[in-house]
């Protein structure tokens, strides 16, 4: 999987506006890398309050959003260009983050969601696809995390959506690896981060 560089939306008022990230160590769920100088948190989006600052309610969509923080503690910038993030659910489902068109689509066609019931009828009715409004689009513009290298002693952050529908209690049990990040050419050992630490830490 490769993430999608986006068009920078500038933030207002009125816009995409989330509370600003702090150093990868300060979340519950983390993992450091003493000897590469790199912490890499989680921080899922999964209460209410949480889901405040977005405009689309994605659960309903059967997204779940995840905050990917990134702290280079090192000397040499961090290349993300061959990025890779995994959700490993309980059940060993593996699943890639969405991309702007896989949410779209889902916003379009929100009775393509997995957990939802599906009636099946004799004849099947016409419908045109829900359109999507631009404060959406600008809005998944901006969270999602773009794939820009993480330069010397500073922090990267942003939004990956995943497609959890179907799975019920996706979160418990589940990890996420992440790998594919290089310090000039050397790439990093891999990050393998439980969300238990998360919800046993009490974060919600």
């Amino acid at each position: 999987m490769v993430l999608a560089l986006s068009t920078a939306v500038l933030c207002s008022d009125k816009g995409f506006n989330p509370p600003p990230a702090t150093h990868a160590k300060t979340y519950i769920a983390h993992e450091t890398h003493e000897d590469e100088g790199v912490s890499i948190a989680i921080d899922p989006y999964d209460t209410v309050e949480k889901t405040a600052i977005f405009k689309l309610k994605y659960k309903d969509y059967g997204l779940l959003p995840i905050r990917l923080i990134i702290s280079n503690d090192g000397d040499k910038p961090l290349m993300l260009d061959n990025l890779k993030v995994v959700l490993i659910t309980d059940r060993r489902d593996k699943i890639e983050p969405a991309t702007q068109d896989d949410i779209f689509r889902r916003v379009a066609r929100p009775e393509k969601v997995a957990n939802k019931p599906k009636i099946q009828l004799p004849i099947p009715l016409p419908h045109d696809n829900k359109p999507i409004k631009t404060e959406i689009r600008e809005e998944v513009a901006s969270a999602q995390f773009v794939t820009v290298p993480v330069t010397a002693h500073s922090s990267h952050n942003g939004f990956l959506f995943f497609d959890v529908g179907g799975i019920i209690d996706p979160e418990s049990g589940a990890h996420l690896s992440i790998s594919g990040i290089r310090a000039g050419r050397q790439e990093l050992f891999y990050f393998d981060i439980p969300l238990d630490k998360y919800l046993n830490a009490g974060s919600k």
